[in-house]
């Protein structure tokens, strides 16, 4: 147990030091918050923007910790032999996985204090569901750490990095975040539906607002919340040789 606390302090230094993570884990998701609530730029399906940005963004943090961060950092640590390395040691790799995962979960808990601040400060008003968020959060670090895992498990360091940021744009834009899936024109707001930040988003708003239950966004998120971890358990390979 001690080991798994020491690399799990280990893994939350490392992330302070990358100031590039913190920008996608902390600072894109404010700062969009802050301009997109002060300019009429998005169609907005509600009267007051920032109801409908703020959990949007609290699905950005989930996303940007869970699949950016995580899967950038262990895309390299496998790049250049790390993770092999302490897959070896007394850490163990279950171990050294469990503690990438709570390292993410206390970003993520930082992450939506820092952003439900922030949008109070600029008028939001929640109604708070607190067990629905913390299903939200959990299903939805599944979904986007297994997402990461999956692509850092099986790309080269470079060519993951470029695959993460990559999709980091394509689901931010047309999947439900950035433009609710119900703005989106014809098939893509469909697509939008099916995928993990068109149900994020709506499960974060029904736990922040008085909305009427999900089941549809919960069934949709729960499927992905599987499906993505196992394929990357399937697939991952601890160095690019092996």
């Amino acid at each position: 147990m001690n080991a798994l606390w020491a690399q799990t302090r280990n893994e939350v230094v490392l992330s302070l030091r990358q100031s590039e993570q913190l920008l996608v884990a902390l600072g894109i998701p404010i700062l969009l918050l802050v301009f997109l609530s002060q300019v009429d730029l998005l169609p907005s399906s509600t009267d007051r923007p920032i109801d409908g940005l703020a959990p949007a963004m609290l699905a950005l943090a989930v996303m940007s910790s869970s699949m950016v961060s995580l899967g950038i950092g262990t895309g390299f640590e496998r790049h250049y032999g790390v993770l092999k390395r302490l897959g070896v040691t007394p850490l163990g790799r279950p171990r050294l996985l469990g503690a990438k995962v709570m390292a993410t979960f206390g970003t993520e808990v930082v992450q939506v204090l820092s952003l439900s601040v922030v949008a109070l400060l600029l008028g939001w008003q929640p109604n708070w569901r607190p067990g629905l968020l913390g299903l939200a959060v959990l299903l939805g670090t599944a979904t986007f750490a297994g997402l990461g895992l999956l692509l850092a498990g099986t790309l080269s360091g470079p060519a993951n990095l470029a695959a993460c940021n990559g999709l980091y744009l394509v689901l931010l834009l047309f999947g439900g975040i950035a433009v609710p899936a119900s703005e989106l024109p014809g098939p893509v707001g469909t697509v939008a539906w099916c995928l993990p930040t068109g149900a994020l988003v709506e499960v974060m708003r029904a736990a922040t607002t008085a909305a009427q239950p999900v089941g549809r966004a919960l069934v949709v998120l729960a499927v992905w919340a599987v499906v993505t971890p196992f394929a990357a358990a399937s697939t991952f390979r601890w160095s690019p040789s092996s």
